[in-house]
């Protein structure tokens, strides 16, 4: 059985498209005068620099920083806090909105905790709520205070903000 493919194909062992003899002249030199010349070793001077590599031990890393690329220890205050944004120095969540100089931590313990007292709503400035929480809890012999008590978890879950609408920062 023979291959349609390679029928009078003589010099060259793969398919030929189109009809016989259509197809290049394999058997003849090709004109080399159009194709650009290189040099016969590309590689005689030094490869450039890698703009990645890091500084050999005891040389001084470039422009003042430190290996790795991470600005100076100390640069900065606590982790999110922003100098510059004078609206949102603690940072912004990621709808935009500044966050809290208050921590959502910080509220919730105190809440579960001393939640009887308030001390949790008066930590975020909830004043009201606060005293609204000492009511409920004394008045019903400390069965209101299951109140603060979720309040509390829902400050840790950062559901509540501070007085001013503002999530409580992390």
């Amino acid at each position: 059985m023979t291959d349609p493919y390679q029928q009078n194909n003589p010099g060259f062992g793969g398919p030929q498209y189109g009809p016989p003899g259509t197809g290049p002249d394999l058997n003849k030199p090709q004109d080399t005068s159009a194709l650009p010349q290189y040099d016969s070793q590309p590689y005689a001077q030094q490869p450039p620099a890698d703009p990645y590599a890091q500084p050999q031990y005891g040389q001084q890393a470039p422009y003042g920083q430190q290996p790795g690329g991470y600005p100076p220890a100390g640069q900065y205050g606590p982790q999110g806090y922003n100098p510059n944004d004078l609206e949102a120095p603690w940072g912004r969540d990621q709808f935009g909105v500044p966050f809290s100089d208050k921590q959502k931590l910080i509220a919730g313990l105190l809440q579960i905790f001393l939640g009887a007292f308030g001390v949790g709503r008066f930590y975020t400035g909830h004043t009201g709520i606060a005293i609204a929480q000492i009511a409920v809890t004394w008045l019903t012999c400390g069965i209101g205070g299951i109140w603060p008590l979720v309040d509390g978890i829902m400050m840790l879950v950062g559901k509540v903000p501070d007085s001013d609408g503002r999530p409580l920062r992390d």
